[in-house]
């Protein structure tokens, strides 16, 4: 059903001017809740956490209070590894669980690809895991971290403490730009103005790298895990999947008569399976 165009024009301004910047109806809500929500303004001091990731992580976690620790939010999010152990025996580590909130888990592991890009304590914690499993691992890991770091934040009401406040102005400038709601003095220079000085993004881009450097020369000095050894191979026959197994009383007989006469012992009684 089409909308009148008079009531259109009268009632949804934002709408029409959504419309003609090319924005959905969708993310013009979810910008004007992001910028009302302090949850998800916070969360987007995160690297690699946009309005979407933050909205959507945000959604999925509710209220923080109802994870005791990290670990149960970790695994709320199904990035916790499956354990595979029987009795006292050791346990042994495998893919990660991928149950719960599916969307929120996805979410978390893009926003891990793009902190690998962004200079930072968790870039030198990919990097550190990517030259040992891989960077597909690597990305998980972040994830996994990123989801830690969210717990300590939103239990603490703290933000990010290596955020760079020029790039965090301009993620809520452009939400501001989403959310259609321009304020009358938008022509004159506001904090997201910051970004676009590069001496300004040099001298916060170079804070968060030292610390990078040294979450890097502090974890050099961590020693590698030992590799376990393999169990060893029970001896076969040249036959393959054959073992030996012990001759039958009669071949045993067989073989000393053929002995007291000086012929050769028959080879018949062995038998493999």
């Amino acid at each position: 059903m089409q909308m009148n165009c008079e009531f259109e024009h009268v009632i949804w301004p934002p709408l029409r001017l959504a419309r003609m910047r090319g924005v959905t109806v969708v993310e013009a809500d979810i910008a004007v809740h992001a910028l009302q929500d302090p949850t998800i303004r916070r969360l987007m001091t995160l690297p690699g956490l946009d309005v979407t990731v933050a909205a959507s992580v945000a959604a999925a976690i509710g209220d923080i209070r109802r994870f005791s620790d990290p670990q149960r939010l970790v695994a709320y999010l199904g990035l916790n590894p499956s354990v595979r152990q029987s009795g006292e025996g050791p346990a042994y580590h495998g893919r990660i669980t991928k149950q719960g909130r599916g969307h929120a888990r996805g979410m978390l592991v893009e926003a891990a690809w793009a902190a690998a890009r962004s200079p930072g304590p968790l870039r030198a914690f990919y990097k550190r895991i990517a030259s040992r499993r891989g960077k597909h691992i690597a990305a998980v890991a972040t994830a996994r971290k990123l989801a830690k770091i969210i717990w300590h934040m939103l239990s603490k009401n703290a933000d990010y403490i290596w955020t760079r406040p020029a790039l965090l102005a301009r993620k809520l400038r452009s939400v501001e730009l989403r959310a259609v709601s321009l304020p009358t003095s938008h022509a004159r220079r506001g904090t997201a103005f910051d970004y676009n000085i590069p001496a300004k993004r040099a001298e916060e881009r170079s804070r968060v790298e030292k610390a990078e450097a040294a979450y890097a020369a502090e974890t050099s000095r961590w020693r590698t895990r030992p590799e376990r050894q393999k169990a060893v191979e029970k001896p076969r026959n040249e036959k393959k999947g054959a073992i030996l197994q012990h001759p039958s009383a009669s071949a045993c007989r067989a073989q000393c008569n053929a002995i007291r006469r000086g012929s050769d012992p028959p080879r018949r009684g062995w038998r493999s399976r």
